[in-house]
């Protein structure tokens, strides 16, 4: 489907609902249009940023009649033209959670065929100052920047208002020549920096204190979740939101309800947070298999596992083959993939296992909705579904369900 930029035509719309990419209203000639920095209800006049055959996108750069939802936003940057990660700042929280529960249902509605209510968990910590982890571009003055919504185009930026305070000095850093800089407060320790950089021979990783002076390679982090300590290494995935891993790693652990001498299997299994609990609660004479791409995770994961004999590691991608070699009828299965979900026929090779139950963990809802039509096609049943706000102020959520067998 073609796009164009259409910069200079603005008109003026009601926004109807809620959706992902903005608040949905009509042109003057019925197309559909998503309204970025909008709120259902407003009357507001937008500038079209682009436009296809059947829709178009743009943002609010009027408020004719203001929804009593809408607030300003914390973050200077948050506005049309400005940075495009906080796509929500402009609403009350109770306006953001109403929001996205009306998105996860849709998705869950249109693309999964299934009617569920949805309620949203908001986590402990406040949203101000709560991300871990903020991968950065780099423009060419070395500045640290974000990018705008849909686009390519760098924001340069001296604070982000949802990331850690403790990584202020690196937005007053010179960056220059690099072409990433990833900003890690995970755990115990300094914040310190991962730099990607394009050098001769090939991309180079880094790491740096956030004042840019070099760090011994054996830097990571140590984390810890209840009652275990996991280390990340510095190209290992963590999850972002300072209260995320507690919450799902309890979400996971109460779902699953493993019982001693179970076989469990933990597929994109990352350091092992859902792994390294659940063999510990299986017991020696049960069996957790991790499945995990990344070869850093792979490492962190066996060291966070060190002793428990019932869990084995494999260094596998998530592919039919490995469910076919990895999951067995009547065993239990936790999947927390990326988001764009489960890859093209891991689905109905999960079915043809048959696990007892699945746990599905997911950052993205269109995918889960996907994912979860298949899987209840192939006889499972959704049971519980608990849907997490731990990316404020943007559309995003984590979602933790529940999928028994019946056939």
């Amino acid at each position: 489907m073609s796009s164009t930029p259409l910069p200079e035509l603005s008109s003026v719309v009601r926004v109807e609902r809620p959706a992902t990419g903005g608040g949905v209203g009509r042109l003057d000639d019925g197309r559909v249009v998503f309204v970025r920095h909008s709120l259902p209800g407003e009357l507001v006049r937008v500038e079209i940023t682009e436009t296809t055959t059947s829709f178009s996108r743009g943002d609010a750069v009027e408020i004719l009649e203001p929804s009593v939802e809408r607030v300003i936003p914390p973050c200077p940057y948050a506005h049309p033209g400005g940075c495009g990660g906080c796509d929500l700042q402009h609403a009350s929280f109770a306006a953001q959670s109403s929001w996205k529960a009306a998105v996860v249902a849709e998705h869950l509605k249109r693309i999964g065929g299934i009617e569920r209510d949805v309620q949203i968990i908001s986590p402990p910590s406040p949203a101000h100052a709560s991300r871990t982890r903020l991968r950065c571009a780099v423009n060419e003055q070395g500045q640290l920047c974000l990018r705008a919504a849909r686009s390519h185009d760098l924001v340069a930026i001296d604070a982000c208002w949802i990331a850690e305070s403790g990584f202020l000095p690196a937005f007053a850093t010179s960056w220059d020549g690099a072409e990433e800089v990833e900003l890690r407060a995970i755990g115990d320790g300094e914040p310190f920096a991962v730099v990607k950089r394009d050098t001769h021979r090939g991309m180079m990783y880094e790491l740096c204190s956030l004042h840019g002076e070099p760090l011994e390679p054996s830097t990571h982090s140590r984390v810890g979740v209840q009652d275990t300590y996991f280390s990340v290494s510095p190209r290992s995935f963590w999850q972002s939101h300072r209260d995320a891993p507690d919450l799902l790693l309890a979400t996971v652990c109460d779902f699953a309800q493993v019982q001693p001498d179970d076989h469990v299997c933990d597929l994109f299994s990352g350091v092992g947070l859902f792994a390294v609990p659940l063999a510990k609660a299986v017991g020696p004479g049960g069996r957790v298999t991790a499945v995990e791409q990344s070869p850093y995770a792979v490492r962190d994961a066996r060291q966070n596992g060190d002793g428990l004999r019932q869990l084995k590691v494999r260094e596998w991608s998530v592919s039919p083959r490995a469910i076919n070699d990895a999951v067995a009828a009547g065993d239990l299965v936790v999947i927390d993939p990326p988001r764009g979900g489960l890859a093209k026929g891991v689905a109905d090779a999960l079915v043809r296992r048959a696990p007892r139950r699945i746990v599905y963990v997911s950052c993205d809802a269109a995918t889960l909705a996907r994912d979860l039509k298949s899987l209840i096609t192939g006889g499972y049943v959704l049971d519980k579904l608990r849907v997490f706000d731990l990316f404020p102020m943007t559309e995003h959520v984590e979602s933790v369900a529940i999928l028994d067998k019946t056939i």
